[in-house]
């Protein structure tokens, strides 16, 4: 996955503003069936908001590079407990796309 830029960092974190977390990671952090969750709500939607525990104090940022690269997105921000996951997919239809700047 290519890095977003700062710019585009910043416009997709705007847009996960209005975001409710689709994912949830529990106490027993990250499994092979959280994986797959992620995977499959990244096929329907371009953009989707994980809520991360609170155990992970200060490696949230670590975890939340991690679990995108296991799924194949780009982590476009981390903020508090919330990290926002980004992958493209052109088989969406493009009124469903997100457009980058």
């Amino acid at each position: 996955m290519r890095e977003l830029t700062g710019k585009q960092r910043r416009f997709l974190r705007s847009l996960g503003q209005k975001l409710k977390p689709s994912v949830t990671i529990g106490k027993e952090h990250i499994s092979d069936a959280t994986i797959r969750n992620i995977r499959g709500l990244l096929e329907t939607r371009e953009l989707v908001k994980i809520r991360l525990p609170a155990s992970l104090g200060k490696h949230r940022r670590d975890e939340a590079f991690s679990l995108a690269r296991s799924v194949g997105a780009s982590c476009a921000g981390v903020i508090g407990r919330s990290a926002l996951l980004y992958r493209p997919n052109p088989q969406l239809p493009s009124e469903q796309r997100i457009a980058l700047p």
